[in-house]
């Protein structure tokens, strides 16, 4: 009878682990690292890609998290931010949260640039001004909310904070301060915080009891349930943007930015500084992180003010295998096998993925440009976003 049981319980765990792994529930996906090995969902179209629904976000290029039949993202419009909650199938609004918020479009056209995170009945959002906010999921309504960069003490990066609250255990892990902060999620009280120096602009990526991110001059690895510092390695980038995350693999990490600097794959070495394997130029991933598959890194080159290209290097080695021009600084992530990305022009792309060559098996002309915000499929569905806040929803089911 107990093995039956034991039997029954593990049934119904992968059940629900399937079930869950059709969500993305947070930047990046359930394991944080641009990939899903959803099924279920149409790789090839004879012509275009039928859409769901469609929606108006506002300015910014936030990515879509979805979770328990809802999807939400975050947009800038008239002096206001605000947090929207559609339902993921239909796209009928749910709720949406509001707040006073500046434009920030230094450099570039503003608005917001984290992204929201579900976890179960709450969803946490970060803005680039430090309002840290605690909603339910089910009604907008707010549970706590405070501002993070006022309480402790941790300056603004030149273009705001931008990273996603990432969820361990208890707690919320943010890229605040030189080497992150920690607050309950239940009640939002600080655990720890770090020196008052630049963040970076990545989110937080789990490592067993570390979290991974970029400050202003470097990538560092800290004890999520205390802060206390594993290691760092300098990784200086002009302007301070070291925004990609990291991408991990049996005991390496990538790290890569843009503005002509490139990337490196470190060896973790315990508590020790890591050990640089090898460094390249060929690919430089100044906005959105890279996919891992299969022994092969697949990501943009370049940044917004150039030609940006498709690449894919060698995990290994960090030699490139193919270069697909004109991409521009669009995003993609990786779906069983496919990379689904989403170029700079707002242009869908699907290919299996492979270190031969780039070769689309769909892809239709969504909107305009700037597509900076990485596309992503759940439950069948592709949502896709551009800087001016076009929501466009594609059915791949």
């Amino acid at each position: 009878m107990f093995s039956l049981f034991l039997t029954i319980t593990a049934v119904l765990g992968l059940g629900l682990s399937c079930a869950q792994g059709a969500d993305w529930p947070n930047f990046r996906g359930p394991s944080h690292n641009g990939a899903s090995a959803e099924k279920g969902w149409r790789a090839t179209w004879p012509g275009e890609i039928p859409v769901a629904w469609k929606a108006e976000v506002g300015l910014g290029f936030s990515s879509v998290v979805v979770s328990g039949g809802r999807a939400a993202t975050a947009g800038h419009s008239k002096g206001v931010d605000t947090v929207y909650c559609f339902d993921a199938t239909t796209g009928k609004p749910l709720w949406k949260h509001t707040y006073p918020a500046e434009l920030g479009d230094k450099y570039f056209d503003g608005g917001t640039t984290g992204t929201p995170t579900f976890d179960g009945a709450r969803l946490f959002w970060l803005s680039r001004w430090g309002n840290l906010i605690c909603l339910e999921a089910s009604t907008g309504h707010v549970v706590w909310e405070k501002n993070i960069a006022t309480e402790t003490g941790a300056p603004f990066p030149m273009w705001g904070f931008t990273g996603a609250p990432l969820v361990r255990g208890d707690l919320l892990v943010l890229n605040v301060g030189d080497a992150g902060a920690a607050v309950e999620k239940a009640t939002g009280r600080l655990v720890w915080k770090s020196a008052t120096k630049d963040a970076g602009y990545s989110t937080p990526l789990p490592l067993g009891d570390l979290v991974l991110m970029g400050n202003g001059k470097n990538y560092l690895a800290v004890n999520f349930k205390t802060g206390a510092e594993s290691w760092r390695t300098k990784w200086p980038t002009d302007y301070g943007v070291n925004a990609a995350d990291p991408l991990q693999s049996d005991g390496r990490v990538f790290i890569s930015s843009g503005y002509g600097k490139g990337g490196a794959l470190l060896k973790l070495n315990g508590n020790g500084a890591p050990e640089e394997l090898w460094k390249t130029k060929n690919l430089k991933t100044q906005l959105n992180a890279a996919v891992l598959h299969k022994g092969y890194i697949y990501g943009v080159d370049g940044d917004t003010t150039q030609k940006a290209a498709l690449k894919c290097i060698d995990f290994g080695t960090g030699e490139e295998k193919w270069s697909e021009p004109g991409f521009g600084s669009g995003g993609l992530t990786i779906v069983d096998g496919h990379l689904v990305a989403l170029s700079g022009l707002g242009e869908v792309m699907i290919a299996p993925a492979s270190p031969a060559e780039f070769k689309t098996t769909a892809r239709t002309q969504v909107f305009g440009p700037k597509a900076w915000t990485a596309p992503v499929l759940a439950n069948g569905l592709l949502y896709c976003r551009n800087g001016r806040g076009e929501l466009v929803v594609l059915n791949l089911k």
